[in-house]
């Protein structure tokens, strides 16, 4: 049986928190509050946390997992290429900065630019599920990767805020929406998706829904759209004048 640490973060400076995280196993963290860099680098153990983490939970993260009884704050996942993080909340900014692998589930919204710079390396196909809705520039410089966001949190706000998809030139969007209200550059082509589409995302909204007990079957029922970027109108033409 795998001995967990508990750790009481209140009133910890990050550098402390993070040094007493690198010296033990599996670790619960209880009252985070804003401290950053919470288990960057970190490869195969899992973190349970309670309240707020900081700027860069789990940058660079290697493997293991990261669950979070709450929101947190920006860069989560930043430039990370295995394992998963869970958020039970929302989150800020610049989520999944340049991810290269592992998931990353958010209950609800996200801020602006989720997504930017999101690639696939190798073999690895990371994957960003957010259950509520996004800030503008979602997908900005997307290069590989998927993207799903399922816009369940009630709201007039449309499921993604402005110029989603700037600069997309690899990866997929899915959005849980007919998109028409929506305004995207002219280098993505967005679709209906079919039954090939959501087979795609089958196992990555089921996990969603077992993670934060949603009807699996209500959220596949909505209507989805598929962004892709279009090989034809390269992104590069939107900055080189020929």
């Amino acid at each position: 049986m795998k001995k967990i640490k508990n750790i009481d973060a209140g009133g910890l400076e990050f550098s402390e928190l993070n040094a007493i995280i690198r010296e033990s196993g599996d670790c619960v963290i209880e009252n985070a509050c804003g401290q950053r860099f919470i288990a960057a680098g970190m490869s195969y153990r899992d973190l349970k946390i309670h309240g707020t983490p900081g700027n860069a939970l789990g940058a660079y993260l290697n493997g293991g997992s990261i669950e979070v009884f709450g929101n947190a704050q920006d860069a989560v996942g930043d430039t990370m290429n295995d394992g998963s993080i869970i958020i039970h909340g929302s989150i800020g900014d610049a989520a999944g900065y340049a991810m290269r692998g592992g998931e990353i589930y958010v209950k609800t919204d996200a801020g602006y630019r989720a997504g930017i710079h999101m690639k696939a390396y190798k073999e690895k196909v990371p994957v960003m599920v957010i259950g509520g809705r996004t800030g503008s520039f979602l997908g900005e410089y997307q290069a590989g990767g998927i993207i799903v966001v399922l816009g369940l949190t009630e709201s007039e706000r449309p499921i993604v805020g402005n110029f989603p998809c700037t600069g997309m030139h690899g990866g997929k969007m899915f959005l849980r929406s007919d998109c028409k209200n929506l305004i995207f550059p002219k280098q993505v082509n967005i679709k209906p998706t079919d039954k090939d589409d959501l087979k795609e995302i089958e196992q990555y909204v089921k996990k969603y829904c077992e993670i934060f007990r949603a009807d699996y079957k209500s959220v596949m029922a909505g209507s989805f759209t598929v962004v892709t970027p279009d090989s034809k109108n390269p992104y590069k033409q939107m900055y080189v004048q020929n």
